[in-house]
């Protein structure tokens, strides 16, 4: 990128930041950069300070970025070896007599949070009326997709496939043609509510927080006040999953015992 370039770039996630309350300077600038020209291109926008000029104008754009900003790569039980590891970590928290409170943050289409409600149900060693899921993410569109329950199988997208880990996927999951629709029961494990784990107050406190493939688009220097307020909506002892790609930072690896390397299962160190 020229100078002249990276100033208009610039100058745009400014207004992003201050204007339509996105942290930009969170987030790396080659994930930011992807989102942005996408818009551009969708638009037919050939500059940065075109699309400022027609951010800053247009009623309906401010809320397509957003929207494209959201980190939406997910899938039902993405990453099998990692469910697996998760098995016994469920088992162990629903033996305990109280509500066990779970947390999917940054769930994109909720896909995460309906595979660990799914895990719950049909795992008879998991009391799943115990179990409870609040799932959150930053997008509103993102969430009504998610309560919605609904999901179709594309050319690039076998949602078939994603359930194969189910023995019984009929018992969840209603399935016309390429269409699948979430069932009441396991609906009813799950609240969607909105939430910024930059800019919000800690939940919980959960006892269980998944937050995968987050941290690869953030950067380094900001993953820490994120990791803060995760680390807050813990209970004593909770665990935390992080994407099977990412790292804790240096500071947080004191904070955390690793309970399975290879799926990135970690649980809280309490004196």
């Amino acid at each position: 990128m020229n100078p002249s370039s990276q100033g208009a770039f610039d100058a745009l996630l400014e207004y992003v930041e201050d204007e339509l309350g996105f942290a930009t300077s969170h987030y790396n600038d080659s994930y930011l950069g992807r989102r942005i020209t996408a818009r551009m291109r969708r638009v037919d926008s050939p500059t940065f300070e075109a699309y400022l000029d027609l951010l800053s104008t247009d009623d309906e754009e401010p809320g397509a970025l957003l929207d494209a900003f959201s980190i939406n790569v997910t899938g039902f039980f993405r990453n099998p070896p990692m469910w697996e590891a998760l098995r016994p970590v469920l088992r162990e928290l629903s033996e305990s007599r109280r509500r066990v409170r779970l947390w999917s943050a940054a769930c994109s289409d909720g896909r995460e949070a309906y595979s660990l409600a799914m895990q719950a149900l049909a795992d008879p060693e998991v009391e799943e009326s115990r179990v409870s899921i609040t799932a959150t993410d930053i997008n509103q569109a993102a969430l009504r997709r998610a309560e919605a329950g609904q999901y179709r199988s594309t050319r690039t997208t076998d949602i078939a496939d994603q359930l194969s880990p189910l023995d019984d996927v009929d018992a969840y999951v209603d399935r016309e043609g390429d269409r699948f629709a979430i069932r009441p029961a396991v609906k009813r494990l799950v609240e969607f509510r909105r939430h910024d784990l930059i800019r919000d107050d800690p939940l919980g406190p959960f006892d269980l927080v998944l937050c995968r493939n987050l941290f690869i688009y953030i950067d380094a220097g900001r993953k820490e006040p994120i990791l803060e307020t995760i680390e807050a909506s813990l209970a004593p002892r909770g665990y935390l999953v992080i994407g099977m790609a990412e790292t804790l930072p240096a500071p947080y690896r004191r904070s955390f015992e690793t309970v399975a390397d290879r799926s990135r299962i970690h649980r809280r160190i309490d004196a």
